[in-house]
């Protein structure tokens, strides 16, 4: 009696899984590549403050300046080599075949679970945090649900409930990890949206630097004049090998910088501590200062 054959879903399934996962690797790649090289992506105009420019250079899209695409073309490769290994399998035991199948399935119901609902936590940073539409955003999430479906329909789940269980439980981790997340990316978006936030990021556009030493308390002062945003200061360390005494950084000699902390602000040497407003006025800054 020859065996039943198999539904056209269960055919197509896992090949058009590795089309998805490999179409969503390389966009993610992509993002992640134009990110690191200060560019902008296609059909995205760079410094424009709305749409996929916005979303992307938010800091809801990154966590301690790491873009979140580097992980998302992660999952995809990893969730795509799943389902492209039974294509590979050129066993003739059928038994075994289908095992292995089931097994690599599972995995990948796992995987694409986790990233559905991370998804949605993207979703809903891009409703109601950021507040724009973001076509890489949306086409990523599109794709992430057509691999959970396909991987969904595509297989012969022997036990449905369990399924569901392991589905929910992996929602519900997934969740308690992003409301972790939400509150780092938030406390990190209000810095950047403040008066020091948004000037640091000015300075920064204007090739303005803060050349200081690690050891150096009037630098630290300056520093904290920036509070949470600190971390957006322009700033060059001329101390990198210790404290006082041991030899610059040459980029501080190559500058003829001779005490810390000194501004560069359209080629000119300003040394000393200065207020927010100082620098904001140095370097013709036009935004709110509250």
């Amino acid at each position: 009696m020859r065996p039943l054959a198999e539904p056209q879903i269960f055919r197509v399934a896992r090949p058009t899984i590795v089309g998805l996962a490999a179409f969503g690797a390389i966009l993610t790649s992509y993002l992640t590549i134009t990110h690191f090289m200060g560019g902008a992506p296609a059909f995205c105009a760079a410094g424009s403050g709305t749409g996929c420019d916005l979303a992307l250079s938010s800091e809801y899209a990154k966590i301690f300046g790491i873009p979140l695409t580097i992980f998302g073309a992660l999952a995809y490769l990893f969730v795509g080599t799943l389902s492209a290994i039974p294509l590979f399998d050129k066993r003739e035991d059928t038994k075994a075949k289908k095992k292995l199948k089931q097994q690599l399935a599972f995995f990948v119901f796992l995987a694409s679970t986790a990233m559905l609902f991370f998804s949605g936590y993207l979703m809903y940073l891009l409703a109601f945090e950021i507040k724009t539409a973001c076509q890489y955003c949306i086409g990523s999430a599109v794709t992430v649900t057509s691999i959970w479906l396909l991987n969904l329909l595509g297989n012969d789940w022997e036990d449905n409930g369990q399924l569901v269980f392991t589905g929910l439980s992996i929602g519900l981790v997934v969740t308690i990890g992003a409301v972790s997340l939400y509150g780092i990316q938030k406390q990190f978006a209000l810095a950047s949206s403040s008066f020091s936030g948004q000037l640091a990021k000015h300075l920064a556009s204007q090739g303005a630097k803060m050349y200081g030493a690690n050891w150096c308390p009037h630098c630290h002062d300056q520093l904290e004049k920036f509070g949470e945003a600190k971390r957006f200061v322009p700033y060059v360390e001329c101390s990198p090998n210790g404290g006082p005494g041991t030899t610059p950084a040459k980029v501080c000699v190559d500058k003829k910088v001779t005490s810390y902390p000194t501004w560069e602000i359209n080629g000119r040497l300003s040394p000393g501590v200065r207020s927010l407003n100082e620098l904001a006025d140095l370097t013709n800054y036009q935004g709110p200062r509250n």
